[in-house]
């Protein structure tokens, strides 16, 4: 497999990971409940998103390679951070209530 093959795998890889967040963003931000969630899994999962986002900078900034790296995982970065906040500002407040048809 060539070096552009792989770049591409990646890249696009990154990009289904990171949008993934989108959805269940959308979600959060509409029904404001987010006790379905575990917020261990949640902290080690953003943990794990800034250490890589650390290393994607060094790789990106110091060695001059790993673009697409950094591009998708910087947009995880974002992503993940954003629903960890969500579900932390939000454990404590009462979810709006569901309208019945």
């Amino acid at each position: 497999m060539t070096l552009g093959i792989a770049n591409l795998l990646q890249f696009i890889g990154g990009i289904i990971l990171a949008v993934g967040y989108v959805p269940q963003i959308t979600k959060i931000i509409k029904t404001r409940s987010v006790h379905d969630f575990s917020r261990i899994y949640l902290t080690g999962i953003f943990s794990g998103i800034v250490l890589m986002e650390i290393y994607a900078v060094y790789m990106y900034f110091i060695q001059h390679t790993a673009g697409a790296f950094f591009a998708t995982n910087t947009i995880a970065f974002v992503l993940s951070g954003t629903e960890f906040f969500l579900v932390m500002a939000l454990w404590n407040k009462k979810p709006k209530a569901q309208v019945t048809k």
